[in-house]
């Protein structure tokens, strides 16, 4: 984590309010900007992973998501096509296409979040800093471990949005 980079800080209308070096949003909670990426193959099937045990926001948890936070000035799209091919080690990942924005507000703080998602056949190599452990498993599969698996809140409340409004 580079406690440096510097963030956009939002507020309750993900309006930009000013800006702080990432340690600082993290330390006092400020509320910022992520993006987030759900993978799936051409067999419909979902990348989900274990996050390292080093991550400083929900360490050791599982997600169907890849992302980050998304850097001052930088918009929610090049930060979740970013973050989705360094994440993966997917360099050739095509742009994901946004789907939904939400205020996420739970454990860890608050921050805007822009959920994407992307189709992606080729390999994937996870960064080993950030990534412990992955799979891609059925939309069945990851709906049987979402009671038995401990799952990052924040991709967790993004997956509920993104299943519930697929089911509308």
């Amino acid at each position: 984590m580079d406690e440096d980079e510097v963030l956009d800080v939002v507020d309750e209308h993900d309006e930009v309010t000013g800006r702080a070096p990432r340690g600082e949003v993290y330390r006092d909670r400020l509320r910022h900007r992520c993006a987030a990426v759900l993978v799936t193959d051409g067999q419909g099937r979902i990348f989900v992973h274990r996050r390292t045990t080093t991550k400083l926001i929900f360490p050791g948890l599982h997600d169907m998501f890849v992302g980050g936070v998304v850097g001052a000035g930088e918009g929610y799209a090049a930060a979740a096509w970013r973050e989705a091919r360094e994440e993966l080690g997917a360099p050739g990942l095509p742009e994901p296409e946004p789907v939904l924005r939400f205020l996420f507000s739970g454990a860890g703080g608050s921050w805007w979040t822009s959920v994407h998602r992307v189709q992606w056949d080729g390999p994937v190599r996870p960064q080993p800093s950030k990534v412990a452990w992955h799979a891609f498993l059925t939309p069945e599969e990851v709906a049987d471990r979402l009671e038995s698996w401990e799952w990052a809140p924040d991709g967790l409340a993004a997956w509920r949005r993104l299943t519930a409004s697929a089911t509308r």
